[in-house]
């Protein structure tokens, strides 16, 4: 019988001592509570702990979690219906706020995301919700972070992962952005139908301005060719003058209208519309008239 006692107080001692022997993993936090009070909070290793006054109360996952946020219909501000789905990210910071604070907390997480998705879609435009993502992600960190913080908890991120607005709604996108994209490219046709006017405007306008000038030019060169060849027909006037005062100006004279009487025949006669040429009936004053020149050569020779 003592024996008996002896191995059952034994067997107590060492129940007593496996209980006081407490291993915490790596990633996880225990809170440790003395009749039924929390007292601290014992981070991973091995613990030794008083058995029967001593237990332990919350077994705290400390890694970061990730948590699925369930879809819902949310009205927007123009009274458009879609639904809204996201995940968040967050990790527990301060375990005895964790297990003390809040009662089941992924489920309170849940449901305070949900409803501030609510609030912060049903403020916008759907065209603000499909454009503003970035902004409406960190709204929504923000308000949940601060509204979080007391449960020893820390949001690393929330995301919207998808808005699906109704199937009607997704058509008239679809027709208004094809109606957009008709409207731009009338627009670019047009814009260069336009520039296409405005530079054949202006090699038009170039083209005038050059033969403009041109026309100036050769009018300049004309007139400048008149001036010279009267300037000539001057020269040859005032010497022409000067041999009628000369003893010799009959000889003189003579070669003179003996010259323009040939140009003039030989231009007459070369004409290409000419089919008869018609000798003058005093034809003996153009003999005479080469005559008087074949003189002028002779006598200068």
């Amino acid at each position: 019988m003592p024996g008996f006692i002896a191995l059952i107080l034994l067997a107590f001692i060492t129940v007593l001592i496996y209980q006081s022997v407490v291993q915490i993993p790596q990633g996880y936090s225990y809170t440790l509570e003395r009749f039924g009070r929390y007292i601290q909070t014992l981070e991973p290793g091995l613990h030794m702990i008083f058995p029967i006054i001593d237990r332990i109360g919350a077994r705290i996952n400390l890694m970061e979690r990730v948590l699925d946020i369930p879809s819902q219909d949310v009205i927007s501000r123009d009274n458009a219906m879609v639904r809204v789905d996201g995940v968040c990210f967050f990790k527990v910071v301060e375990p005895s706020f964790a297990a003390y604070r809040v009662l089941n907390l992924e489920k309170a997480v849940t449901n305070i995301i949900m409803t501030n998705i609510r609030t912060a879609l049903g403020s916008m435009d759907l065209d603000e919700m499909l454009s503003h993502r970035d902004q409406i992600n960190e709204k929504l960190l923000h308000t949940v972070l601060g509204a979080t913080e007391s449960w020893g908890l820390k949001i690393t991120r929330i995301e919207i992962r998808d808005i699906h607005p109704p199937q009607d709604l997704i058509n008239a996108m679809a027709a208004q952005m094809k109606a957009e994209r008709e409207k731009r490219a009338r627009i670019l046709e047009a814009e260069g139908i336009k520039q296409a006017e405005i530079l054949k405007a202006e090699g038009i306008k170039q083209s005038t301005v050059l033969q403009a000038e041109a026309s100036k030019v050769a009018k300049f060169l004309e007139a400048e060719a008149r001036e010279r060849t009267a300037q000539a027909e001057q020269v040859a006037t005032e010497k022409l003058n000067a041999a009628l005062t000369n003893p010799q100006s009959s000889s003189a004279l003579q070669y003179y209208l003996g010259q323009q009487y040939i140009a003039a025949f030989s231009k007459m006669a070369n004409s290409a519309g000419s089919k008869t040429v018609f000798v003058p009936y005093e034809n003996g004053s153009m003999i005479s008239s080469i005559g008087a020149i074949k003189e002028l050569f002779d006598q200068k020779s």
